[in-house]
């Protein structure tokens, strides 16, 4: 068979299976939500710090996840600050990953998967990892940039603060892991 019938049957048979994009579930807006102060219990264990590098590195596009928006904080000399970060099992090399929080996660998986715009198919977020932060380590704090799951699943962009770190297994110390349980509420 030659290469221009060949091509011709994949373009005829790729044109009868044409199906339609969905609407998403969510509108894609590039308006970011909240601030990247730090909360009041924190200002006095970070600075502010100028690095476009490591900033760019959290910025997200719309509909990719990441940071909407976001300011470079170095953590002061002394300062103990615990962070949390749900993760996958599964993937034992995602314990470590670059995306943490001040808060531990409580409440419904459904509203912290929104809240931190989680994809399912990124995480099943069975396990939960504790640690503490290395003095004078450069993270970003910011808000939510929006996130595509699939076709049907779409978070909009979010309040809450996330705080990204380039390098979590040189920077954070003093680590411990639980697993998740089920509890289900009526």
């Amino acid at each position: 068979m030659n290469r221009t019938l060949l091509l011709f049957a994949i373009l005829s048979v790729g044109g009868c299976a044409y199906q339609p994009v969905a609407e998403q579930s969510a509108p894609v807006t590039s308006t970011c939500v909240g601030d990247t102060a730090l909360p009041e219990n924190l200002t006095d264990k970070f600075v502010a710090t100028e690095d476009q590098a490591l900033l760019d590195k959290a910025l997200g596009a719309p509909n990719q996840g990441g940071l909407c928006q976001g300011q470079v904080y170095q953590s002061k000399e002394r300062a103990e600050i615990t962070l949390y970060r749900a993760w996958n099992s599964t993937n034992p090399n995602s314990r470590l990953g670059n995306w943490w929080a001040f808060d531990m996660p409580a409440g419904k998986v459904a509203t912290y998967r929104s809240d931190y715009e989680i994809c399912y198919q990124w995480s099943p977020l069975d396990k939960l990892e504790t640690c503490t932060l290395q003095p004078g380590t450069r993270v970003v704090v910011g808000t939510g940039q929006s996130a595509e799951c699939s076709q049907y699943l779409s978070y909009p962009v979010s309040k809450a603060q996330q705080v990204f770190i380039p390098d979590a297994e040189y920077a954070l110390i003093d680590c411990r892991s639980f697993d998740g349980v089920f509890s289900w509420k009526e």
